[in-house]
Parts: C-alpha cells; sequence; structure tokens
C-alpha cells in the first residue's frame, strides 16, 4: 500500500543539529566523568529532543528534524557504535569545540542499530515527517585515523576498501531507519568536496549507501569546492542536493547556470549564514529565494540554514528558523496567485514518485 505525504510548496527544513541546552551539556561532562548514569543523560537527551520537535512545530517547519541531541559529533557518534573504531586524543574542529578523533583498528561492522530508537522516538512526537540522520562513509573515513586499512597505498584501494566497508553499514541503517517508517533520509558528506581527487570512491559510497532505499534521500555538502566534481556529483543516486547557498551563492549559481541542473532533483536551499549570531530580515531572506527561482522551479526548492545550527544559540537558531518559515509563506501565497502548484506530494510505493500538485 502506497504511503503519500504532501508538504507545501517551499517546504522549510534544517540540515540536522539544533545547539544542546546547557543542562545536556553538563550532564555530558558528568557522564563522562562517572558522575551520572548513562541512563541519566538520555533521559535529557530525550527532553531535549522534544524541546526541538517543539519548537519546529512552533516556528512553522514542514520536514524536521531532530536536532541530534544524542550526538557529540557526527562521526565520533557513529564510530563509536560501529565496531572496527577506537579513539585517538581530542582534536580542534571549529571554533574552540574538540571532539576525539576516530581511529580505525580493524575491520569495519555494524552490529546493531544506531539511530532508529532516536528518530522513532522524536517521530512520536509529531504528525510532520522527521528525516533520518546518517553521516555518510566517506566523511567518517576522511575525519578519522586508518591504522588498519592501507590509506596509502598509490591505487587507493585501501581507502575504497574502507569506505565501502563504512558504506555498507550506513546501507544497514537507513535501510531499518525505512523499516521504522523514516521517508526522508539525509546522508551527510561535507568531506566529499574536499577531496575531488576521490570522487569516484564516493559515487560508489553512495550507490550502496542508497541501494534499494524507496525513500527520498537528500545529501548534504559544504566545505570544498564543488566545481571540480559538479557534473559528476549530479549523478549521484539521490534526490536532493543540500548546499550553502548563503556564503557560496557567487559559486553555485554560476555552476547552474553553466552546466544546468538536473530536472528531477531538488534543492536544499540555504538561506541563512549558521557562522553568524546577527539574525537575518525577512525580506534578505526573501530575495534568496527569489534569486534561486532565477535558476530553479518553485517545486525544487526547500529553503533552509546553511548548515546545521548547533553553534548558535537557542534563540539565534529560533529567530534565524521563523525569518526563514515567514519567507517562505510570502513567497508561497505570491506563487499562489500566479498560479503555480502549491503543494508537492511524495508517493511512497516500492519506489519514491514526487509531483508538484494545485489545491483547488
Amino acid at each position: 500500500m502506497a504511503t503519500v505525504v504532501e508538504l507545501p510548496i517551499l517546504p522549510v527544513t534544517s540540515v540536522g543539529s539544533f545547539p544542546k541546552p546547557n543542562y545536556l551539556q553538563q550532564a555530558r561532562i558528568k557522564y563522562r566523568r562517572g558522575e551520572i548514569s548513562y541512563d541519566e543523560l538520555h533521559q535529557l537527551e530525550l527532553q531535549a529532543t522534544k524541546e526541538v520537535i517543539a519548537m519546529q512545530e512552533e516556528v512553522g517547519a514542514d520536514l524536521l528534524v531532530h536536532g541530534e541531541m544524542e550526538r557529540g559529533d557526527m562521526v565520533e557518534f557513529f564510530a563509536d557504535l560501529l565496531e572496527g573504531f577506537g579513539r585517538k586524543g581530542l582534536v580542534r574542529s571549529y571554533g574552540n569545540r574538540y571532539y576525539f578523533k576516530p581511529v580505525i583498528t580493524g575491520e569495519i561492522k555494524r552490529t546493531k542499530p544506531m539511530t532508529v530508537e532516536m528518530w522513532q522516538f522524536a517521530q512520536s512526537l509529531t504528525k510532520k515527517p522527521v528525516k533520518g540522520m546518517l553521516t555518510g562513509a566517506y566523511t567518517i573515513y576522511d575525519w578519522s585515523f586508518d591504522e588498519h586499512y592501507d590509506p596509502y597505498d598509490k591505487d587507493r584501494k585501501g581507502r575504497r576498501e574502507a569506505v565501502l566497508a563504512l558504506a555498507h553499514a550506513i546501507n544497514e541503517e537507513a535501510h531499518d531507519l525505512r523499516k521504522a517508517g523514516a521517508l526522508f533520509i539525509q546522508i551527510d558528506e561535507p568531506a566529499v568536496p574536499t577531496h575531488p581527487e576521490d570522487i569516484e570512491i564516493a559515487h560508489e559510497a553512495m550507490e550502496v549507501m542508497t541501494k534499494g532505499l524507496d525513500a527520498f534521500i537528500i545529501t548534504h555538502m559544504c566545505y570544498g569546492d564543488l566545481r571540480p566534481i559538479y557534473q559528476r556529483l549530479l549523478q549521484f543516486p539521490v534526490h536532493q542536493f543540500d548546499w550553502e547557498f548563503t556564503n557560496n551563492a557567487d559559486k553555485l549559481y554560476p555552476l547552474i547556470e553553466q552546466m544546468g541542473y538536473p530536472a528531477d532533483k531538488f534543492v536544499g536551499l540555504g538561506v541563512v549564514d549558521v557562522h553568524s549570531r546577527r539574525i537575518e530580515s525577512v525580506e534578505e531572506i526573501e530575495q534568496r529565494i527569489r534569486q534561486a527561482l532565477k535558476y530553479l522551479r518553485p517545486e525544487q526548492i526547500f529553503p533552509d540554514p546553511d548548515c546545521g545550527l548547533k553553534t548558535r544559540t537557542w534563540d539565534e537558531a529560533k529567530g534565524k528558523m521563523e525569518v526563514i518559515v515567514e519567507a517562505a509563506k510570502r513567497i508561497r501565497n505570491e506563487l499562489a496567485m500566479q498560479g503555480n502548484p502549491t503543494k508537492i506530494r511524495f508517493t511512497f510505493d516500492g519506489g519514491v514518485k514526487v509531483e508538484p500538485v494545485r489545491e483547488r
């Protein structure tokens, strides 16, 4: 039996992470010191997740995320749960944030579901769809040390073997998410644009990660330069690319203008700067969406922040989401008056069919 989901045209979403409340940050420190149990920590992760879902409902987002309250770092989280990984010392990631860099010490295997329980909890809190959130195989590998496979061989066979082992693990997780009911699954691959020499490995890994999935697949990529890999990137087996249009419009729109963009693919349109404390005006966001409409059809565009909002304060994150929602509403009204589609219908029936529709 087919499952049908309808979202308004220009559906507002978020890339994934939201800021962790202070009580959760303090609890994670206490847990690492052995001062509280995992159950105590987990209850606070659930509480923070409730708050994230409630905030997105309040501001009027359409496709929700669970906020990643249980994840300290997008790679470290998965490495801790996969067989074949250990930990090295603290590494500075960005700003004054640090994480324990994973190290591959043996054969990589997935032994249990890693994200399903938290996704189920988040989805139980809302009638709106919640994305399943995964870190991609190439990024997990690139942001880890490798002491097991051979990452320095000239033909890159060791690197490919490790990435594909991770890809199979992520594919298993994605299938478990889909069985649990996740219809939208995002696979974050920010490391891919930073290594254009590995684009074929990354492409093969994405094929493995998405194999057999009848879900709407999104991949988020930031950092690096998309220009050397753009044409190959468009061949990745995903429905949507989520990119940083606020800070990279000068690079991305010329690419789309010169090389085109597939009519059957969608864009996560970053319209607020996640690295700035300033909350943009609604008019600024409107202008950024209008710019995108010069290159893409309305039904292709999903407005969202440039990247995850976890480095912002709660008020800043909420404020940025509010202006995106308001700008999208204003432009939706204009598009409807012009006779454009008003909704996007997703039909899941062993495959994924996406079509614009207009309310009568």
